[in-house]
């Protein structure tokens, strides 16, 4: 039996115009009732996903940040702050290539080490409370997500592979969207936020169905029973799943919600 859904949120749970389809709060309420955690697992902010999931806040888990921030049932079990000295190293690299630039995130703003015009906000990307800084903050603000624009498309996946070679050490690199990169610290994703989630609940991997569609979805899905791939998403993350269903576009996600709530009910 299902007692634990994880779902990346962008190009997976939301819809077209990046909602949170209605009928969704209402799919969570009676999965918990009928014994089934669900857990948004994202790129976001806590406080951007407290938002999208308002009505239903209390009765769900969430991984945000990309694993730097976990939540199980009302209570945060985990948050990992960025080193300083790994930020100064990181801006020391990226120093060197005209094309990239860091954004870093806090719990409730955005730090900027380049103009606002430079950036463009895409998929999790939205730069909430932006802030021009010109150089990494003071070691007591606590940086919970940082991510590199490059502005030049088709550098991205080069940029990436640079910066692995140079920052592996402390950092691991995935690039999200056409022009961001994600930097996440080594031993902290979203993988490792799920499976806190479930060590927490006491869920085995069998007892786990994820939802994915992009390459920072790829350790999830490898990590559980269950791995479902979107119709939209990219093609590795397709060749990993044990199954492969329709769009964001078509809510797939919640009619797959749906028939987990049919079975649970039906073993009850």
């Amino acid at each position: 039996m299902i007692k634990l859904i994880a779902s990346d949120m962008d190009g997976t749970l939301l819809d077209e115009h990046s909602e949170v389809p209605a009928e969704t709060f209402g799919l969570i309420r009676e999965l918990r009732e009928a014994g089934v955690h669900f857990a948004a697992s994202s790129g976001r902010r806590l406080d951007t996903l407290h938002e999208f999931f308002a009505p239903v806040v209390d009765q769900m888990d969430f991984v945000a940040s990309n694993g730097a921030q976990v939540v199980v049932s009302g209570e945060l079990i985990d948050r990992e702050v960025f080193s300083h000295i790994g930020l100064r190293r990181l801006k020391e690299t990226v120093d060197r290539f005209g094309c990239l630039h860091i954004a870093l995130f806090d719990r409730t703003q955005s730090f900027l080490l380049d103009d606002e015009d430079r950036f463009e906000r895409e998929i999790d990307k939205d730069l909430l409370a932006a802030v021009r800084v010109y150089d990494v903050p003071a070691p007591e603000v606590n940086i919970l997500k940082t991510s590199v624009f490059c502005d030049t498309p088709e550098y991205t996946m080069d940029m990436a592979y640079v910066l692995q070679r140079e920052l592996g050490d402390r950092f691991v690199f995935a690039p999200s969207g056409s022009r961001w990169i994600d930097v996440m610290q080594v031993g902290v994703s979203k993988a490792t936020g799920i499976r806190q989630i479930m060590e927490y609940l006491g869920v085995e991997s069998d007892e786990v169905m994820a939802f994915g569609d992009a390459m920072n979805d790829y350790e999830i899905l490898r990590m559980v029973g269950h791995p479902v791939a979107m119709g939209n998403g990219r093609y590795a993350v397709k060749q990993i799943a044990e199954r492969v269903i329709g769009k964001n576009t078509e809510q797939a996600v919640q009619a797959e919600m749906r028939r987990v709530l049919e079975e649970a009910r039906a073993q009850a």
